[in-house]
């Protein structure tokens, strides 16, 4: 799997997520098996750049390349200038955001607003790919399949877009109408790659081993992007690249082993942010990491009360020490979604 110059280690992908891929979690699930990560999207407002929510967004200190940024915004010159920004700052992949269902982003215009004026899509596209280009950076776009189910028109904007130069696909198999609501169909993906030679990724549902090559047959993708099931369970790029190599599952990792990478990822997460913010960013991660174990309800809300790191990262350390003294490994996971057999159905 190549973008650009740029091989990865494998086809698995960390899908940028506001307020989730920051600098500590995309290093997180890099090690943990994903072969590229994409930050959270960066505004193209110039006046925002300087912000500590935008610095913070940009920060790739220490992390593994090749280092990609997700852009968003609606004017095409300002996209431009923003990816030449973040090229200063380290980038060297300038990713697109035209998939973002958020309601803040679409009444702007931006995000995946922009999939109902391809004209604008289209200009943005070539102003970025211009602007990349003298500086040898790959551009890739990230987009879900339309507006809504009367308006999908992924396959000809990736068609356009990879005339424009752009180096990547990527298709969340959802409308912008359906938000994350529903189930993501994977017929467009695959009508996507087939209508492209540069590499299409393929994303949306994919939360288990068995559901990662169902998509991979139902759609030919070259790559697979994973989103929300990477949450509280950065493991899964391992679980799934282990799968598709040999066909077997890994055992769910061992207690101790998933106290040892929070409590790094919380110190990596305080550093960042520091203490008044980090406490209170953590919570989520720590949320998300205990929602399927024994207790982790109750404790959850035990740990929403603290608001020292010391505190918060001791409370972790006990939860699982006393989760050590009742099991070895986490349980199995069973997946988020559709069971595998029902997908099975769409490969070709």
């Amino acid at each position: 799997m190549k973008i650009g110059p740029f091989e990865l280690p494998n086809a698995l992908m960390a899908a940028p997520m506001a307020g989730v891929t920051d600098r500590p979690f995309r290093r997180l699930c890099k090690a943990l098996g994903a072969g590229y990560a994409v930050s959270e999207m960066v505004t193209s407002r110039k006046d925002l750049w300087d912000s500590l929510k935008t610095s913070r967004r940009a920060n790739h200190e220490g992390e593994v390349g090749p280092i990609a940024v997700q852009i968003a915004g609606t004017d095409e010159g300002m996209m431009a200038e923003a990816a030449l920004h973040n090229i200063d700052r380290g980038a060297q992949i300038i990713d697109i955001n035209m998939g973002c269902p958020a309601k803040k982003v679409c009444n702007k215009w931006a995000g995946s607003a922009l999939m109902q004026d391809e004209g604008l899509a289209l200009r943005i596209i070539e102003a970025v790919v211009g602007a990349c280009a003298p500086r040898r950076v790959p551009v890739t776009l990230k987009m879900r399949t339309g507006w809504c189910q009367s308006h999908k028109n992924a396959v000809s904007l990736a068609r356009a877009a990879e005339a424009a130069g752009v180096q990547m696909v990527t298709v969340h198999g959802r409308t912008r109408e359906q938000g994350y609501g529903g189930q993501a169909e994977y017929d467009t993906i695959a009508a996507v790659k087939a209508a492209l030679s540069i590499p299409v990724v393929a994303n949306g549902d994919i939360d288990s081993p068995e559901k990662a090559l169902a998509v991979l047959r139902a759609t030919g993708a070259d790559a697979l992007m994973i989103g929300r099931a990477a949450q509280g369970r950065p493991w899964i790029f391992r679980e799934i690249g282990h799968y598709l190599a040999t066909g077997q599952h890994l055992a769910p990792p061992l207690v101790a082993e998933v106290k040892r990478l929070l409590l790094d990822h919380l110190q990596d997460h305080y550093g960042l942010y520091g203490e008044y913010s980090g406490v209170r960013s953590a919570r989520k991660h720590i949320g998300w990491y205990v929602k399927s174990l024994p207790g982790g309800l109750d404790f959850r809300g035990r740990m929403n009360t603290l608001d020292d790191c010391v505190a918060q990262s001791q409370a972790v350390a006990d939860f699982f020490d006393e989760l050590g003294l009742r099991m070895d490994r986490l349980p199995a996971h069973p997946g988020l979604n559709h069971q595998p057999e029902e997908l099975l159905e769409l490969s070709p």
